[in-house]
C-alpha cells in the first residue's frame, strides 16, 4: 500500500485521532500506518454516552445487519475496497490471503444469519417481546441481563469477529477494542455498521493500550475476551467476562475406524486457517500404536509450500523472523522427551520477501496423559499419542473441539456427556468445521440473556 494507513477511534461523536499511536508493521517489517491509543478518559466518556444511548429496535437492527453484511464485504471503507482490505490484513498479520477471504465471508455470513441465529439460541418457552400474545396468559419473556457489552479482540483470523455480533443483534451497546496487530478487521465491520444504521453511540471502536482496556471492561456490563492462558487466568474468575483461550481441540480414532482413510481430513484439521484457530486440532490420539499415523499425517503436512502471505496458494502462517525463531525455541523446551516426526529441527523457514513461515511439527508422545498433549501453538503443530478404552474420557477433555472417528455409542454418549468437551463432532467431519447458527463455544445469549416470567391483563 503507497498510503500511510491511520485507524482512529470511531466514537459517538465520529472518528478521533489520539496524541498517543502506535506503529502498524508487516510481517516483513515494514511500517504501513499507525493506530491511535485513545486514553483511559476517552473510554469512560464514550461508554458513559453509549450507557445514555437508546436501545435501537429489533426490526431496524436486523435491517442493518443485512445491510452491513453487503457492505464489510463489497464496500470501499475509509478508501480501501476489498482487495486492499484482505491483503492488509494478510501482510500484517501473516495470514494466508486464502484464510483470510474464507473468514471475511464467513463474518458476513454470520451478518446475514443473525435474525435465525439468536431465534436458535432463545428458550423454547420463551418470546421475545412483551407485547406477545402469550403473555396475557402468562409466559417467559427473554431479556437482556445488561445494556453494554465489551470485546477485547484477537488478531489471528478476522473470524473471531463472527462471534460478538450475536450481542448486537440482541440488543447490546458494543464497543470493541480491535487488536493492534490486526485492527482492520474491527475497523472495517465497525464503519459497515455505522454505516449500515447502527448509531454512532451504539457500536464504537476504541484502539487503547492495555491500562485503558481494562477500564473498557470495568465499564461495561458484560464482555468477551480473547488470548491465552494468561488472559485466562486474569479474567476467568470474573462472572462478567467471557474469555475466549486456547481450544485444545482434538481427535480421537478408534480401532472400529482405519485412519488411512481420514489423513487427509485429520491434515485439514491441523492446517486449516493457518493452524492458527482455536479449532484446529492440537492432538490426535489413536487406539492401538500411533506411529504409522503420525508418519503419514508428517508426510501430507510436509507438502504443504512455504510462500509469503498474500500469495493466493498460501497455507502456511508467516511471522516476523525473530518471532518464529522464539516459537520454535519454546517448541523445542516443550516437546521434552515427545519423539519429533517433523519440525524437530526447525519449524523457522524464511522468506526472501521478509518474515519466516511457520513449518508444521508433528511429535509423538508416549502415552495419554503426556502434558504435550495440552500444548496449544499458534501455527499447526501436532501431538499423536496412543489412547485405549481403559483411559476413557479423562485424556479428551477441556477441548473446545472433539472429532471422534468412532462408531462406539457408549463412548459417544460419555463425550457428549463431559461438560468440559465444548463441542463433538462424529465421523468424518474437521475440527475447523463452522456453520452460522451453531454454536462455537455456546450461543453468546446464554451469557447475556435471561428469561422473566410475565402475565399481563389490560394492557
Amino acid at each position: 500500500m503507497s498510503e500511510f494507513i491511520q485507524i482512529d477511534a470511531l466514537g459517538p461523536d465520529g472518528a478521533y485521532r489520539a496524541h498517543a499511536r502506535k506503529p502498524l508493521i508487516t510481517v516483513s517489517g515494514d511500517q504501513i500506518g499507525e493506530i491511535s491509543q485513545v486514553p483511559p478518559l476517552y473510554v469512560r466518556r464514550t461508554m458513559a454516552a453509549m450507557r445514555k444511548a437508546p436501545i435501537m429496535p429489533a426490526t431496524a437492527r436486523s435491517r442493518a445487519l443485512q445491510r452491513a453484511a453487503d457492505l464489510f464485504l463489497h464496500g470501499v471503507i475509509d478508501g480501501l475496497d476489498p482487495s486492499d482490505y484482505t491483503r492488509l490484513v494478510s501482510v500484517t498479520s501473516g495470514v494466508p490471503l486464502a484464510v483470510v477471504h474464507q473468514a471475511v465471508h464467513w463474518v458476513a455470513d454470520v451478518l446475514r444469519e443473525q435474525p435465525a441465529t439468536v431465534e436458535l439460541a432463545m428458550p423454547r418457552g420463551a418470546v421475545r417481546d412483551w407485547h406477545d400474545p402469550q403473555t396475557s396468559a402468562g409466559s417467559a419473556v427473554w431479556t437482556r441481563k445488561g445494556d453494554l457489552f465489551a470485546v477485547h479482540a484477537a488478531g489471528n483470523t478476522p473470524a473471531v469477529h463472527g462471534l460478538w455480533l450475536e450481542a448486537l443483534t440482541l440488543g447490546y451497546k458494543v464497543a470493541v477494542r480491535p487488536s493492534t496487530r490486526e485492527p482492520f478487521t474491527a475497523f472495517r465491520l465497525v464503519s459497515a455498521l455505522r454505516a449500515a444504521g447502527f448509531p454512532p453511540d451504539v457500536v464504537t471502536l476504541l484502539p487503547t493500550d492495555y491500562a485503558a482496556a481494562d477500564v473498557i471492561l470495568a465499564e461495561a456490563d458484560f464482555s468477551i475476551v480473547y488470548g491465552g492462558d494468561d488472559v485466562v487466568d486474569k479474567y476467568g474468575t470474573d462472572p462478567r467476562v467471557l474469555t475466549q483461550g486456547p481450544g485444545r481441540s482434538k481427535i480421537l480414532v478408534t480401532s472400529d475406524v482405519d485412519w488411512r482413510d481420514h489423513i487427509e481430513l485429520i491434515a485439514d484439521s491441523v492446517s486449516h486457517l493457518g493452524g492458527t484457530a482455536c479449532t484446529c486440532a492440537t492432538a490426535v490420539l489413536v487406539e492401538g500404536d500411533p506411529a504409522p499415523l503420525a508418519r503419514a499425517l508428517a508426510e501430507v503436512l510436509d507438502r504443504i509450500p512455504s510462500l509469503p502471505a498474500d500469495d493466493p496458494a498460501a497455507i502456511l502462517t508467516v511471522q516476523p523472523t525473530e518471532a518464529v525463531v522464539a516459537i520454535d525455541a519454546y517448541l523445542h523446551k516443550v516437546a521434552g522427551n515427545a519423539h519429533p516426526i517433523l519440525g524437530g529441527d526447525t519449524i523457522v523457514d524464511e522468506l526472501d520477501t521478509g518474515g519466516a513461515v511457520l513449518r508444521p511439527s508433528v511429535h509423538l508422545v508416549a502415552d495419554s496423559t503426556a502434558a504435550q498433549l495440552n500444548v496449544e501453538l499458534p501455527f499447526p503443530c501436532v501431538w499423536v499419542g496412543p489412547w485405549s478404552a481403559s483411559d476413557g474420557v479423562a485424556p479428551l477433555k477441556n477441548s473446545l473441539v472433539l472429532t471422534a472417528m468412532t462408531e462406539r455409542r457408549q463412548l459417544i454418549e460419555a463425550l457428549l456427556d463431559e461438560p468440559t468437551i465444548t463441542n463433538l463432532y462424529l465421523g468424518d467431519n474437521p475440527t475447523t468445521w463452522l456453520r452460522p447458527g451453531v454454536p462455537h463455544d455456546s450461543y453468546l445469549a446464554e451469557f447475556l440473556m435471561r428469561t422473566k416470567g410475565m402475565i399481563r391483563s389490560g394492557v
